[in-house]
């Protein structure tokens, strides 16, 4: 268990702002620039803003939780950490568990508070945004799963795994998106239900998918 909480505590150094590595605040930026931009884009229709902006603060955030994928798990598979956890007799598994841990925890709460003053700024009221804050609390740690798992699958390219990373990350999105989103138009309750239930089964796949794909990496 010690060996379990050096790896969150090592993981949670890498990722969250304010440490000597941390690499949340480009997110957080990106989140916010998104939120400050899409007013002068849509035009100053308070109703119209009001109506999408809901919607732009989950893509913002979806985009957010794109990029760090990039060093989410390469870097240790070429330094070679999984093999001396391995030999520790931690799985795959459990690293990337914590991994996907330490990923929600670095963004998905920071982008909750950065939502109150997006809010702001993109004219959504208060219930919209009590709505939002539901939605991305049960949603972000899905998004940090397909994160993971697509940063365990791209682990082995050696060019052009941030650009597939991208690519394969946006669909597999989608549906998160839809019923997140979505659930702003129907009241809440059955759209904030199903996001949930989608992020809790990609929580669960994650570890197990991520690896599969990180064993099939450093055996090839």
């Amino acid at each position: 268990m010690s060996a379990l909480a050096t790896l969150l505590k090592r993981d949670l150094a890498r990722f969250l702002p304010g440490t000597a590595s941390g690499g949340t605040l480009l997110p957080l930026l990106f989140f916010m620039a998104v939120a400050m931009l899409y007013p002068f884009a849509i035009g100053p229709n308070p109703t119209l803003l009001a109506q999408t902006g809901g919607g732009v603060i989950w893509v913002a955030a979806l985009l957010a939780a794109i990029l760090p994928l990039d060093r989410l798990l390469a870097s240790d598979v070429e330094a070679g950490f999984f093999d001396q956890w391995a030999l520790r007799g931690i799985a795959e598994e459990m690293v990337v568990a914590i991994r996907l841990l330490a990923h929600w925890l670095s963004f998905g709460p920071f982008l909750m508070l950065a939502a109150i003053p997006a809010s702001a700024l993109v004219g959504i009221d208060g219930e919209t945004l009590r709505i939002v804050e539901i939605g991305l609390l049960a949603g972000t740690p899905g998004l940090a799963a397909i994160g993971v798992i697509i940063a365990s699958v791209t682990v082995g390219l050696r060019s052009g795994g941030a650009a597939l990373s991208g690519l394969l990350v946006i669909p597999l999105a989608v549906p998160l998106l839809i019923f997140g989103a979505g659930s702003l138009s129907t009241g809440g309750e059955g759209g904030l239900a199903l996001t949930a239930a989608i992020s809790l089964a990609l929580v669960a796949i994650a570890p197990f998918a991520g690896g599969a794909a990180i064993r099939a990496a450093r055996e090839g």
